[in-house]
């Protein structure tokens, strides 16, 4: 009976309400009908359809209409934690129509001026706006409740319904900051409403079967079943819907300026979750790689926005705080992106260039943040939060199983693009906006220079972390070590990697360190690594040819890095692999000694000879004893002296000899310099040929700058072949034997200036008045290629600091080195001011003079001012000085100024035209002068020689080397009978020569 009443006061309250024309009235009913307990379900279905069409479509007009609204949803909330199975369809629909009023009505209202407002009404209207997401909120739990829906068009409700809601709720959310008052409230629904939406989609989606769905073909739809497609297609539609508006919402939360963080993180972490639902289903119909994408724009305008904040105030230092307060917001973007291309690496693949050029760009602000002290802190920041993520976005796709090989190569070949590639955009970056990195023109910023440093950068991440690689892009990555160091020819990577030093994080884990590190350091410390990993795989075949192709690199920097590498495989190869490596180095310097090229610091006998010097370094004591005892067993051939004055002054490591070989070593430098000193004329040249004049002197001067001779050795004779040097000099016509004499000066002059004990003796003075006469007033003053020696006369001068000298005008060595020192400290190239000051810096700290200023012409360089050239000023030139001692004295600085930088680009780009011009050999030049040759040579033909006649030769040359290798253990072995030795070695320098010549008439024959 109870039920029976209930049933009937339920039908005549709803036909009062839908015969009353009084909203009041219809308020007033619909507060009585709230009062009912109904929980029969076609009661219930009755009674929200019936609430359904009690919501009005027409505008609302005042207070009342919004009053009635807010009612009937205050009737329709109370059911939905009964079983609404029955009504789910007729809920929803409420919902909907609900939700379409209250879009139209928040436009309106906001559409209306302060004034014409009604505060009633507006206040009325956004608690209906609170209770409407309330409901929706409660509608979503309530739909997670039942499983899916069979119906069709239950579906169809449901997609539309879940549609509206959200549309709904971004365009609150978008007007959050005119709703005044009720802001907050709305956020905190809001939040509501979108746990519940993604917690249906998750358990919809777990409703599925989506391996079978993901299985079936296109050939065979029957595979699955009908109802089954019908609920994931179902399920994948509101998964599209809800995805798109969190993105939606994403964005707009994110241009929002920082209020809305809560809804930025909710929406974007739900974006995630949801597009791990469905194993891959969701591609159907959402487009990830538009969502990774927006990821992508929204930390690039972050980082522009950054850029420009930061550049428009160079004077003030970033706090961490601010650093931070930009940075974290673009960390949350990268890590969702990261998360949403691990998930779906194909979809990531199709916007690989616009993920690269991201992730170079924070490569290159780091590096452009770290050149400037102010941005100190933002640099750091940028490498601790920024960077790794970025990196990690880039080893979603090379360490993805689906992305495909060649896939993966074509993104390594778009990131380190050839210089020579068309893509490629020169220009200059130096005078370039920080702001400009992030510019929104990928394809322009491609090849863009402004990028390289950031490409370097990059290429070193990878290196360092190539164990986590696949085999074939390690592969891929080795054959673009070339690229490495071409970029580093570039005049501006140049200077970047010698001065500056770049925040790195050290460790994994929780907790990595931060420390600074020298660019160059950095790039060997990855080549390094990198050496390493490929060391026992296919890529080490690729390694090796890469380190001998460029084992004799024209650029200094290019071939320190890879004799660098050369010398870290000497330290921990296996000594087969040393011992082999030595053995054909030494062939080749072997084949390429002449005595033209021994004292030319660059031709290929001195660069091969210091590659060996610089990996016998490395190398066991044995190994250089064996090298050293090839050398001397040959000792009295030209070939070998050549080779052996080549090693010295390319600093062979005679401190690894064992103690007996260093002490024969040392004894046969000096005493060599003493013969040649004892025999110093004309007539030594033609004996010993003209490209080994003054050979001693130089092996001298390079074992003393090496510290492998004992200075005591040295006696005063030194001293007077100074002297005869300078009078012949003088004397000389022959402008070959002038030159001859110049280089000699300067190493002889080198070699006093390490014998501090030679200062002190009578033959100095003399010494410096010839130095005087030479330099300032003789007659050779004239000559411009005195400058060569220069350099040397400076260290020769800084030591004059250890003599005597009489303050008085009647001093004449006092003059002479007052005007010596005035000729040096006159010097304007900037070398020579640098060697002249640092000379003078020495010599004031220890001599007794107490008039330093005679020594200081009033023209000095130091004294003129910088910016006009024209004023000297000798207050200048002392404050100058005390500047230039102190820095010698400090500290190096993180950040290098930027005057430093530009002179290291101007001689960076002097470098990379001497590469070029060294590369750039003209095809046609070459084939052209060859068949000149070949027509100048047409009548001397080779004619071929009896077979027995060359296979003779090579037996010789074979019992040669048989006899040197005996010659070498006898010299190990026996020292005690070097007489004989010696008489050995005098009748096998003459048998080498004549062999060496019937090889050349065999070889030309």
């Amino acid at each position: 009976m109870v039920r029976e009443s209930s049933s009937n006061d339920l039908q005549s309250l709803l036909e009062a309400i839908k015969a009353s024309d009084v909203v009041e009235s219809r308020v007033q009913l619909l507060t009585k009908l709230q009062e009912l307990d109904i929980s029969d379900k076609s009661e219930l279905a009755s009674l929200v359809a019936s609430l359904t069409m009690f919501w009005e479509d027409f505008t609302c007009l005042d207070v009342s209409q919004c009053m009635l609204n807010k009612t009937i949803l205050h009737v329709a909330v109370k059911y939905l934690e009964s079983d609404i199975s029955g009504c789910l369809g007729q809920v929803l629909a409420l919902g909907t129509k609900a939700s379409i009023w209250c879009g139209k009505h928040l436009k309106m209202t906001l559409a209306s001026t302060e004034e014409s407002q009604e505060e009633e009404h507006c206040n009325l209207f956004f608690q209906l706006l609170l209770d409407l997401l309330s409901y929706s909120a409660a509608s979503f739990s309530a739909l997670a409740k039942y499983p899916l829906a069979g119906d069709k068009e239950l579906r169809i409700v449901v997609e539309k319904f879940t549609f509206e809601q959200l549309n709904l709720m971004k365009d609150s959310i978008s007007e959050i900051k005119r709703i005044h008052a009720f802001g907050l409230e709305v956020l905190k629904v809001a939040q509501v409403v979108l746990d519940a939406v993604i917690r249906l989609c998750r358990v919809y989606s777990h409703a599925v079967n989506w391996d079978l769905f993901n299985a079936r073909t296109e050939k065979d739809k029957s595979s699955i079943d009908c109802e089954e497609a019908d609920n994931a297609y179902h399920v994948v539609n509101i998964t599209k819907c809800t995805v798109e508006k969190l993105c939606e919402l994403g964005i707009l939360a994110a241009n929002d300026g920082g209020s809305l963080v809560t809804i930025l993180n909710l929406s974007w972490k739900g974006v995630v979750n949801l597009l791990q639902l469905g194993k891959g289903s969701l591609t159907l119909k959402v487009n990830v790689a538009d969502i990774i994408l927006t990821l992508i724009s929204l930390a690039n305008e972050s980082l522009r926005s950054a850029a420009e904040t930061w550049s428009s105030s160079v004077t003030e230092m970033v706090s961490v705080a601010d650093a931070k307060r930009m940075f974290l917001p673009v960390k949350f973007y990268l890590i969702n992106a990261v998360r949403i291309s691990s998930q779906y690496p194909i979809q990531a693949f199709s916007i690989y260039k616009d993920i690269t050029r991201c992730i170079l760009m924070i490569s290159t602000f780091r590096i452009s943040l770290s050149k400037e002290k102010l941005r100190k802190s933002a640099s750091e920041l940028l490498a601790e939060l920024l960077e790794p993520t970025s990196f990690h976005l880039l080893n979603s796709l090379l360490n993805s199983a689906q992305v495909k090989k060649e896939h993966k190569f074509q993104i390594l070949e778009w990131l380190f693009i050839d210089k020579s590639d068309s893509n490629f955009i020169p220009g200059d970056w130096s005078s370039t906006s920080m702001a400009t990195i992030f510019s929104p023109n990928c394809d322009a910023m491609h090849g863009s220079r402004i990028l390289l440093l950031g490409r370097v950068s990059l290429f070193l991440s990878l290196l360092k972390s190539a164990i986590d690689l696949e085999e074939d892009v390690r592969l891929e990555i080795t054959k673009k070590l070339g690229w490495l160091l071409d970029v580093l020819v570039d005049e501006e990577v140049y200077s970047c990697v010698l001065v500056l030093q770049i925040p790195i994080l050290y460790g994994s884990g929780k907790s990595p360190e931060l420390a600074y590190q020298p660019m160059f350091s950095s790039i060997l410390q990855a080549l390094k690594t990198f050496m390493i990993v490929v060391s026992s795989s296919q890529a080490w075949v690729e390694m090796e040819s890469f380190l001998l192709e460029n084992l004799f690199h024209p650029h200094f920097l290019c071939w320190e890095i890879i004799m660098e590498l050369w010398c870290f495989m000497m330290r921990h190869a296996e000594i087969d692999m040393v011992i082999n490596i030595i053995d054909k180095l030494f062939l080749l310097l072997r084949f390429v000694a002449s005595s033209e090229s021994v004292l030319v610091p660059g031709s290929a006998l001195r660069r091969i000879a210091r590659s060996i010097c610089m990996l016998l370094t490395y190398g066991s004591q044995s190994t250089v004893d064996r090298i050293y005892s090839s050398i001397v067993s040959i000792s009295r051939s030209q070939l070998s002296s050549i080779i052996y004055v080549a090693l010295l002054m390319e600093g062979f490591p005679l401190n690894l000899l064992s103690d007996k070989t260093r002490s024969v070593a040392t004894q046969r430098i000096v005493t060599e310099y003493f013969g040649f000193m004892e025999s110093f004329d004309d007539e030594s040249l033609r004996v010993c040929g003209s490209g080994m004049f003054g050979a001693p002197v130089f092996a001298l001067s390079a074992a003393l700058q090496s510290s492998q001779v004992s200075i005591s050795d040295i006696d005063m004779k030194s001293l007077k072949f100074v002297v005869a040097i300078i009078h012949n000099y003088r004397t000389s016509v022959d402008d070959l034997m002038k030159d001859h004499y110049r280089k000699l000066l300067s190493e002889t002059l080198w070699i006093v200036s390490n014998m501090k004990h030679l200062y002190a003796s009578d033959e100095m003075e003399e010494v410096i008045l010839e130095l005087q006469n030479l330099f300032i007033s003789g007659p050779a003053v004239s000559d411009t290629q005195l400058y060569q020696c220069k350099p040397n006369l400076a260290l020769f001068m800084a030591g004059i600091g250890h003599i005597e000298l009489a303050e008085s005008d009647n001093s004449a060595r006092s003059s002479a080195v007052w005007e010596l020192y005035h000729m040096l400290l006159r010097e304007r190239h900037w070398a020579f001011v640098h060697l002249a000051i640092t000379a003078f810096g020495y010599f004031a700290a220890r001599t007794t003079c107490n008039q330093l200023w005679r020594f200081v012409p009033q023209n000095a360089a130091l004294s003129f001012d910088l910016d006009l050239g024209n004023e000297a000023n000798e207050e200048r030139f002392m404050s100058e000085l005390k500047a230039f001692l102190e820095k010698e004295t400090a500290l190096l600085t993180m950040v290098p100024r930027s005057d430093q930088i530009q002179l290291l680009v101007k001689e960076g780009l002097m470098l990379r035209d001497m590469v070029q011009k060294f590369t750039n050999i003209e095809p046609e030049v070459t084939q052209c002068e060859t068949m000149e040759i070949d027509g100048e040579n047409q009548a001397n033909k080779k004619r071929k020689l009896p077979d027995g006649i060359s296979q003779g030769v090579e037996l010789l040359q074979s019992g040669l080397k048989v006899i040197s290798d005996g010659l070498s253990q006898w010299q190990e072995n026996h020292l005690d009978s070097a007489e004989l030795h010696d008489k050995f070695l005098t009748h096998f320098s003459r048998l080498e020569d004549v062999i060496a010549n019937l090889a050349g008439l065999a070889g030309s024959g």
